[in-house]
């Protein structure tokens, strides 16, 4: 029964402090989660800021699978490259290596948890504000608190040699098969961290074994190893909803870090050497001899965990496109999965000459309308669709491109604010304004896609249909909007220099609100006739307005080519 419930009191303990590291990490993310994501949308070619760039978040948030997942989020929108993601990563590894040092020095040597429970009443102080960042705040405080209280209880729980030998007995049975050993505790580290998932919570498992006498420094070091491939899992999760270059990204993590682990399995024992002398540098015992003092073996391990991600990141730090391309033949895209969507023109930043740069512009903005064109497409094929699995797949694609639709469009204004803080011309400054709005009505066009997907999904939550002629109406509403992307991207494409009317716009146009007037009086007919009943009516009237503001939209774009003059 004292078994039991000691091996309850253990899961308990490291339940605390899972869920105070994920409070502290969510609570982060949200007092300077947009910050983060400004800086990784704002990544640069540069090999040493993607690195950097991915360390500091990774610091500041205190999780690795959040920057992680946060990357591949990124890759899946399009706003970062595979190239730049791997660069990130490599980075988080290092950021991550921050709790490790956080636990080593806090947790054991101070009894933080002596001051958890004044710190939780400090944070319900803050929760019980309305504003959103502090009550963020509060859960932060709470956060940090629950995690060193979670820590003392582990310390607490794990039972003392002394009075329990036995421990000793059968977890020096793993120790006893030399190299062996050490490839059983890497398989050990790695299989925690999945069940975990998160490699801090295993960490703080290694070092409270090490610190206790469980395992010694080198199979500790073994887990640490192990941790680093089980914390690969949690992006490759979040990567399996997303296209192929998200999971291309989430792979390149997992190559980086089994990579890794190999080089150092090894070089296992120099490894280890190096690691004691950094540590009898800093005046403690070598760790690799019985008796080392428990601090020397907690700053050893962390040590460990710190010196694998450094050197790993230099060695591969310098073969980023190969492990981009190694990754690309491994992940294979298939021949139905949806585009991936990148900024094409304007990538290298602002160019000499607001000219010049505008150019750039209008070419991504170009790029742009043909995203919202593609998107009804699925559109299409999401109104004639009557399985419900593929019509989940659907909404999922026009739920994606209605995020990159938003992104592109920050993206693209971004640029602009540049452009327009250097020297322009009074044509310039028109040019920019018209963009300004053209991104707008696109952003608009994607929301609309989406729209016409959440429509539909409602309809089929309530088990509606449309009949045929209904549904044949719609895709010729669909059709006329095709012809509306044609005209706009015609226009986009020429720009304001070689196009002296906008007549194949407003024809389309013109042709959209009439055909939209005439299915309002047909349904009005229809109710009155109970050919169909009246929710279902209200499902399909509300997709032939939201096609109409489509029709709204473009018109739009195109007036702000002409006004340019």
């Amino acid at each position: 029964m004292n078994t039991i419930f000691s091996i309850l009191t253990l899961l308990g303990s490291l339940g605390l402090f899972l869920y105070g590291m994920t409070l502290m990490s969510e609570a982060l993310q949200k007092v300077a989660g947009d910050k983060m994501r400004n800086i990784l949308a704002a990544m640069t070619s540069n090999s040493l800021s993607r690195v950097l760039t991915g360390l500091f978040i990774t610091a500041i948030i205190q999780s690795s699978s959040a920057t992680t997942v946060m990357v591949v989020s990124f890759v899946n929108a399009g706003l970062l490259s595979l190239v730049q993601s791997i660069g990130v990563i490599m980075g988080a590894n290092i950021g991550t290596t921050f709790t490790a040092w956080l636990i080593s020095l806090l947790g054991f040597k101070a009894d933080i948890a002596i001051l958890a429970i004044p710190l939780i009443g400090f944070g319900f102080a803050f929760m019980m504000c309305k504003a959103k960042k502090k009550k963020s705040i509060g859960e932060l405080i709470i956060g940090f608190a629950l995690l060193f209280l979670g820590l003392s209880f582990l310390k607490d729980s794990v039972p003392d040699l002394q009075s329990s030998p036995e421990i000793l007995a059968f977890l020096q049975q793993w120790t006893n098969y030399g190299f062996g050993s050490v490839l059983m505790f890497v398989v050990i580290g790695t299989l925690l961290t999945i069940v975990l998932q998160s490699s801090s919570a295993t960490m703080a498992l290694t070092l409270v074994m090490c610190n206790n006498g469980w395992i010694p420094f080198e199979m500790g070091a073994a887990m640490v190893l192990g941790e680093n491939i089980g914390t690969t899992i949690t992006a490759n999760i979040a990567a399996s909803v997303a296209n192929v270059s998200a999971r291309r990204a989430a792979m390149a993590h997992s190559v980086f870090n089994v990579f890794g682990v190999i080089w150092v399995l090894i070089l296992f024992h120099p490894f280890l050497l190096v690691v004691s002398k950094i540590i009898m540098g800093m005046g403690l015992d070598n760790p690799m001899v019985a008796g080392a003092s428990s601090n020397s073996i907690l700053y050893a391990i962390s040590t460990v965990h710190t010196l694998f991600n450094i050197c790993n990141t230099l060695i591969l730090v310098w073969f980023t496109n190969q492990i981009a391309q190694f990754v690309t033949k491994i992940v294979k895209g298939k021949k139905d999965e949806g585009e991936v969507f990148r900024l094409q023109y304007i990538q290298g930043g602002v160019l000499n000459t607001a000219e010049l740069s505008l150019n750039q512009a209008k070419e991504e903005i170009v790029h742009y309308a043909d995203i919202c064109r593609r998107q009804y497409v699925y559109a299409k094929d999401a109104i004639n669709e009557t399985d419900p699995d593929k019509f989940d797949a659907l909404y999922k694609k026009l739920e994606h491109y209605e995020q990159v639709t938003d992104r592109i469009e920050l993206e693209i204004a971004k640029f602009l604010d540049q452009v327009k803080d250097g020297v322009i011309s009074e044509e310039s400054a028109r040019r920019i304004q018209a963009m300004y709005k053209i991104i707008s009505e696109l952003e608009s066009i994607g929301d609309s896609g989406f729209n016409i997907a959440r429509v539909l999904q409602r309809r089929n939550i309530h088990n509606m249909k449309f009949d045929e002629a209904m549904v044949k109406k719609l895709n010729y509403m669909i059709g006329l909007l095709e012809k509306g992307f044609e005209a706009m991207i015609y226009n986009l494409s020429k720009g304001y220099t070689q196009i002296n009317d906008i007549a194949n716009a407003q024809d389309v146009e013109q042709d959209i609100n009439e055909y939209r007037n005439n299915l309002k009086e047909e349904h009005l007919l229809n109710l009155e006739n109970k050919t169909y009943n009246y929710l279902t009516g209200v499902y399909y009237m509300d997709l032939v307005n939201e096609c109409e503001s489509v029709g709204d939209f473009m018109i739009n774009i195109s007036e702000a080519i002409i006004e340019i003059k």
